[in-house]
């Protein structure tokens, strides 16, 4: 980590979680991060849904919302990099406070509401990098106004040559009625008519609810089967609290992410893995701050790895830490490449919470 990163997380983790969060992003706008310039082990190197990966541990969407930060974020050592989640037009958000650091569960509640700056700018900040590892654009609808079935592929049309990948946000918990998207009907409507507007689009995903029932899952699985897409991102944040939380913020309304959420995303990965049978890529998110926890999710079924929280509380440090421990522990097994493990504990982790 650079001296100056390592002096400001201190810094940064004194402050209101939302000011810490703003003045990081203006942090690495400026070029102040630290950059990785390591390369990584050919162990790690992966592909994806036609993409190639150096690494399968990337940055979650949430973090960089409109984009700006992607110069500093594909330097510190991501495999890859998603940004949003935008909508069509600028909105606000919810009222604050609507961020809650859980530090004694290392975890985080956010009730954000996609607050962003809409797809105009956005667009415009991803067309002005070169990308240097995959970026992704993760895309959703506004609180108000919002016609799915339309905006989504609007979305898609304006993000597709500027982007490697493109999510479908249907599963925030934090915009009324977001979640009923999830439904067969409607999934099947919105993917349908995004393949129908933009027939030659990058692999898209569908990022997924904690909360869904198996048969929900299964649905999910066969609607994202039937439409052709690239695969799904298993999980987005939980509205469940479990019982251990210890934290005084745990109450707070919102998503949860962070550690109290890897079983529960684990267990879901692996049942998406077994409904899947290899037709679907999956991405595994949801409380990894570890090799270990990353293996565990290549393990269940992820092609790839997604952090989020650990990235806040830990910096780009935790990046290294989960690569070297990652590529550590594929030495151990005396495997060749990380992809190889893919699945390997499935039907284990399938039978979790």
């Amino acid at each position: 980590m650079a001296p100056l990163t390592a002096l400001a997380l201190p810094l940064l983790r004194r402050m209101e979680a939302e000011r810490a969060h703003r003045l990081a992003i203006l942090g690495m706008r400026l070029g102040l991060a630290a950059e990785h310039a390591k390369a990584d082990p050919p162990s790690l190197a992966t592909t994806v849904a036609g993409m190639r990966f150096s690494n399968p541990v990337g940055l979650a969407a949430g973090f960089d919302k409109d984009a700006v930060a992607l110069r500093s974020l594909m330097r510190m050592g991501f495999g890859f990099v998603e940004a949003g989640t935008v909508t069509p037009r600028p909105q606000s958000g919810n009222p604050q406070p609507r961020l809650f650091r859980l530090t004694e569960d290392a975890a985080i509640i956010n009730r954000m509401g996609f607050n962003n700056h809409g797809i105009v700018p956005f667009e415009k900040q991803l067309a002005r990098h070169r990308r240097i590892v995959p970026v992704g654009a993760n895309i959703g609808v506004n609180k108000e106004g919002a016609d799915p079935e339309r905006d989504y592929p609007e979305l898609l049309r304006q993000v597709a040559p500027v982007c490697d990948y493109v999510t479908v946000n249907v599963s925030s918990p934090n915009t009324p009625g977001l979640r009923d998207l999830q439904s067969e009907a409607r999934l099947t409507a919105i993917l349908a008519a995004m393949r129908q507007t933009v027939p030659d689009a990058p692999p898209i995903f569908v990022k997924v609810a904690p909360d869904l029932s198996v048969e929900g899952l299964e649905a999910v699985v066969e609607t994202a089967i039937n439409a052709g897409i690239a695969g799904l991102i298993l999980t987005n944040t939980t509205i469940a609290r479990p019982e251990r939380l210890r934290s005084p913020q745990a109450q707070e309304t919102g998503g949860l992410s962070g550690q109290p959420l890897f079983e529960r995303s684990t267990a879901m990965l692996a049942r998406a893995r077994l409904a899947a049978a290899g037709r679907l890529a999956l991405i595994g998110v949801g409380g990894v701050g570890s090799g270990a926890q990353a293996l565990a999710k290549i393990e269940a079924g992820a092609d790839l790895v997604q952090i989020y929280t650990a990235f806040i509380y830990g910096g780009p440090a935790v990046i290294t830490r989960i690569k070297t421990e990652l590529a550590s522990g594929l030495r151990r097994a005396d495997i060749a490449h990380v992809s190889d493990l893919t699945g390997a504990a499935a039907e284990r982790w399938a039978k979790g919470v």
